[in-house]
């Protein structure tokens, strides 16, 4: 193929883009209209389905499709996006009786989701479209119609599908979001179905889960000698020491830098106790405190290890590096 580069150089990329931004803005702004009595009873109708929504849609539809199936499953809406085509050839079987179909098509006449239609109303299974055309053979045939009719496609040519996928988008992204909300969905819930991520561990992972506890655990007696403590707190390279009694009650901790103002003022460590030196109590958490609430007090004292503790008991230690090293930050 031969490129016309001065045709290239000359051509306004820019003005084209912006061009599509304020075509696809107009179609968005039509959209407020259709948030009425039957976005309404979409919504009624999902909140109280007993099984999964499913849904479905040809070519850039069904790419939509899978997306606002996606944003559904993590927002409280179990859902799964089901090929039309392949549904006419077996697939059909994944759908359960207590569900509830969202078919996505632009014309409103996907052949082949008006292959299904038949059975669907067989099987009194409800039908909820969103399409561009009220008066389409899918629209018609829906319990529910969504209309997002936008005034043109962003494609110069009125071809490929553009303002209405954005549309059609972000009607999923409002049903899904009423959805949230109308169930009381937190911050926890989400974090439910995303543990792989950053921030599901950050909702999720608790001083509990990274903690160092039982013999890997630098504490010692008060009566120790400083020469004791330190080689302890050296070997366990947390860069603290815990002192407690021999029920684990915590009488204070000794650090790097209480360990350098040891040196600093010439204190014999063969002699002295690490009473006498100790910071009394330290800065702890109960367990089951989120990680990331234990590196926010860190942060807040200035301090890089923090005790976990019950009624003053010791239980364990969390370094920041742990919590660093966990992939929460």
């Amino acid at each position: 193929m031969i490129v016309n580069f001065f045709k290239l150089k000359n051509f306004n990329f820019q003005k084209v883009g912006k061009e599509v931004l304020q075509i696809e803005r107009e179609g968005l702004d039509q959209l407020d209209q259709y948030i009425n009595e039957n976005f309404t009873d979409t919504c009624e109708l999902i909140y109280q389905c007993r099984g999964k929504v499913v849904i479905m849609g040809m070519g850039k539809s069904g790419h939509i499709a899978k997306k606002i199936a996606s944003t559904f499953s993590s927002t409280g809406t179990p859902s799964f996006f089901l090929h039309p085509a392949e549904a006419s050839h077996g697939d059909l079987g994944m759908i359960g009786n207590n569900d509830v179909i969202l078919a996505i098509s632009n014309s409103g006449e996907s052949l082949e989701i008006l292959a299904l239609i038949p059975l669907l109303r067989y099987r009194q299974i409800p039908l909820i479209a969103i399409t561009g055309h009220e008066k389409s053979t899918i629209a018609c045939f829906a319990k529910i119609h969504l209309c997002v009719k936008v005034p043109q496609e962003a494609c110069s040519l009125g071809l490929a599908p553009t303002s209405s996928t954005t549309a059609t988008l972000v009607m999923g992204d409002a049903l899904a979001v009423a959805l949230l909300k109308s169930r009381g969905f937190t911050q926890e819930d989400f974090a439910l179905s995303h543990p792989g991520g950053a921030l599901g561990r950050k909702l999720l992972m608790r001083v509990d889960d990274i903690m160092c506890s039982g013999d890997d655990l630098p504490c010692i007696h008060p009566n120790a000698y400083l020469r004791e403590a330190v080689l302890e707190m050296t070997s366990k390279k947390m860069g603290i020491i815990v002192i407690c009694d021999h029920k684990k009650n915590i009488e204070g901790v000794f650090t790097n830098s209480d360990l350098r103002k040891v040196f600093n003022d010439n204190i014999d460590i063969h002699r002295s106790h690490i009473a006498n030196v100790m910071t009394p109590r330290g800065i702890s958490v109960r367990p089951g405190t989120l990680a990331i609430e234990a590196l926010n007090t860190m942060k807040k004292h200035n301090i890089t290890s923090i005790i976990i503790s019950d009624q003053n008991q010791l239980i364990g230690l969390v370094h920041i590096h742990d919590i660093y090293q966990a992939g929460i930050i």
